[in-house]
């Protein structure tokens, strides 16, 4: 049995005296993990690091087998993945979610998501932007998708700014008015075509909508708790959107 495909590294553990067990989220086959024979030996250190892009040959007698990896780098990014607070927590909580999916279990869509990600978890509000969008897409691949497009009452798609905590569908500002304080907030970069850029509050409205349901549906059924690093990213992009932006300096005042 023997395959090649594009992956990202999600993480490794030790193996034995000089190997490792990695893991990787590849384009075609899903979340899948394979030994790599001196895995721990300088040359492969670098190459193994989380949100690495290589391309992996996966080789096995059988295909239920663990199997082994020979992997090419394609992209190092861990280098520029230690610059941030978001860059780093950012990796591993996706890592994390993506540990939700059943492994082999293809989600070419998330992989791509994935690589568009991890090359802007610098920059905090589009960070938090599409980390909270890979989390709808996450729980919607896992049959629990939220639909925020038109009002659960009465079909219309203006004035979307509330989600029925009990079906996952979005209300309208007249018809969830009456029950607002039961009702999780919409933010606006999250509406049909929206042009709203994501700050704070709305990042903030955001993290707490896809917590409640990966919550509900994904953790409490299988007596889990969400990684410790998406609440480092939050925490970190919603400091980081605080503060002052490098382009634009505080004057100093005479």
């Amino acid at each position: 049995m023997q395959w090649t495909d594009e992956a990202i590294v999600l993480g490794v553990r030790r193996h034995g005296e000089t190997s490792v067990i990695a893991e990787v989220m590849t384009r075609g086959r899903g979340r899948h993990l394979g030994m790599v024979r001196g895995g721990r030996s300088r040359a492969m250190q670098p190459v193994l690091q989380p949100g690495n892009s290589v391309d992996v040959t996966w080789r096995a007698r059988l295909d239920e087998h663990l199997g082994e990896f020979r992997l090419e780098p394609l992209e190092l990014r861990a280098g520029r993945l230690m610059e941030t607070a978001t860059a780093v927590y950012g990796v591993q909580a996706m890592a994390a979610l993506l540990r939700f999916l059943p492994e082999r279990d293809p989600h070419p869509h998330l992989y791509e998501a994935l690589s568009v990600i991890l090359d802007h978890l610098h920059e905090p509000a589009d960070a938090g932007e599409l980390f909270i969008r890979f989390e709808l897409a996450v729980l919607n691949d896992l049959g629990f998708g939220l639909d925020l497009l038109e009002c659960v009452a009465t079909g219309s798609r203006e004035n979307l700014c509330y989600v029925s905590p009990k079906s996952g569908r979005a209300v309208s500002r007249d018809a969830g008015a009456p029950f607002a304080d039961r009702m999780l907030a919409l933010p606006a970069f999250l509406g049909d075509e929206s042009r709203h850029a994501a700050d704070a509050a709305a990042l903030a409205d955001g993290f707490r909508l896809t917590a409640f349901f990966l919550n509900r549906h994904v953790c409490e059924p299988r007596g889990l708790e969400l990684a410790n690093a998406r609440d480092g990213f939050v925490q970190a992009a919603l400091k980081a959107l605080a503060l002052p932006r490098n382009d634009q300096p505080r004057k100093a005042h005479a």
